[in-house]
């Protein structure tokens, strides 16, 4: 079950549902929007019918919900949704380009990825300080030295970051840099990292699990909304399947389906489930064409050199057809591509 507080209630109209729920023997998490604020009810519902909760002040409605993913579902909020990062908007009629390298490795070189992804239409910067990697000798990130060396090319190109945390003991630490949380596949349920970027308060991109079904994903993103964050992206990136030709299998479904059974924006990752350059234009064409809200993709200025994915990584060549696409391509679908941030990045 869930109370929707209306516009003009009050904090203190919120605390009172709190403490009438919780007196009742149930629970209640506060999630704070930047229209309105929801308060999902955990216990009885039948017991929860009977406290009146409608006719309490400050509350717009009760919904009882089905779906096992209560603040994320369309049946709490049937419009669908738009996160700001930093200014930048995610969300419906719209289509965000966020391109960076996958992995920080020196300043000149993330500064030219960020030139690059910025020349070609990007209004995100992403970049890895911290690297999960299946091997254990493989490159790890910079950590820290590579989140002042985001800063700071944020301070450069005017590009919010977006960047991976591995770690819950690291959430506090990355959110004084990034303007949005990373949540990659390998800790799509690490439940303790989602509950701690939920309380956050960071705007959080959640990619998928590689082994995940859509349900798990869109309760992974429950377990962020439920510690008061609803600022939430979700990612395809791909699922492991018997397939050996690309990295990953792209699940282009999952996007009209997420959109369907949740309010949150659905972006794709075309580097990471292709695996390989030749494919990551063919992948975004698809993305746009089935109603991504966005991509994330792979940029490098040298790719033979990179220390993490580079076959995956656009150059120059093919970042003038990304332009040329992520340009022509929105407006056959109603979108329209992302040009700036509407208020100003913080240095």
């Amino acid at each position: 079950m869930v109370v929707v507080m209306a516009q003009e209630a009050t904090e203190s109209d919120i605390q009172a549902v709190v403490s009438l729920v919780e007196t009742a023997g149930g629970e209640a998490f506060v999630s704070r929007g930047v229209e309105r604020t929801i308060i999902g009810l955990v216990g009885d519902v039948q017991q929860f019918a009977s406290l009146n909760l409608r006719g309490m002040g400050g509350v717009s409605d009760v919904i009882r919900i089905s779906a096992p993913y209560k603040l994320v579902s369309r049946e709490n909020h049937a419009e669908r949704s738009v996160v700001r990062v930093g200014g930048v908007p995610i969300g419906p009629g719209t289509m965000t380009l966020i391109a960076g390298p996958c992995a920080v490795e020196t300043p000149e070189q993330t500064l030219q990825a960020a030139q690059m992804a910025r020349a070609a239409g990007a209004t995100l910067l992403r970049g890895g300080a911290f690297k999960p990697r299946t091997s254990p000798y493989a490159f790890q990130g910079l950590g820290e030295a590579g989140l002042k060396i985001l800063a700071d090319v944020r301070a450069e190109t005017g590009m919010p970051i977006v960047t991976e945390v591995v770690d819950a003991h690291d959430v506090e630490l990355i959110a004084g840099y990034a303007d949005m949380l990373q949540i990659g596949t390998r800790n799509a349920q690490n439940f303790a990292l989602l509950q701690a970027a939920g309380e956050s308060g960071m705007p959080v991109l959640l990619k998928r699990g590689m082994s995940g079904t859509i349900e798990e994903w869109l309760m992974a993103a429950e377990y962020i909304a439920q510690r008061g964050n609803l600022d939430i992206v979700l990612c395809e990136r791909g699922i492991r399947t018997f397939e050996k030709a690309t990295r990953n299998t792209l699940d282009i479904s999952a996007v009209p389906v997420a959109q369907r059974l949740g309010h949150l924006p659905v972006i794709v990752d075309p580097s990471h489930s292709g695996g390989s350059r030749d494919l990551v234009l063919p992948l975004t064409r698809a993305a746009i064409a089935v109603g991504a809200d966005g991509v994330i993709i792979d940029v490098h200025p040298h790719p033979e050199t990179a220390l993490c994915d580079g076959p995956q990584a656009l150059v120059d060549g093919d970042l003038r057809e990304l332009a040329r696409v992520v340009r022509e391509l929105p407006p056959l679908v109603g979108r329209r591509l992302t040009e700036s941030a509407d208020e100003p990045v913080p240095a």
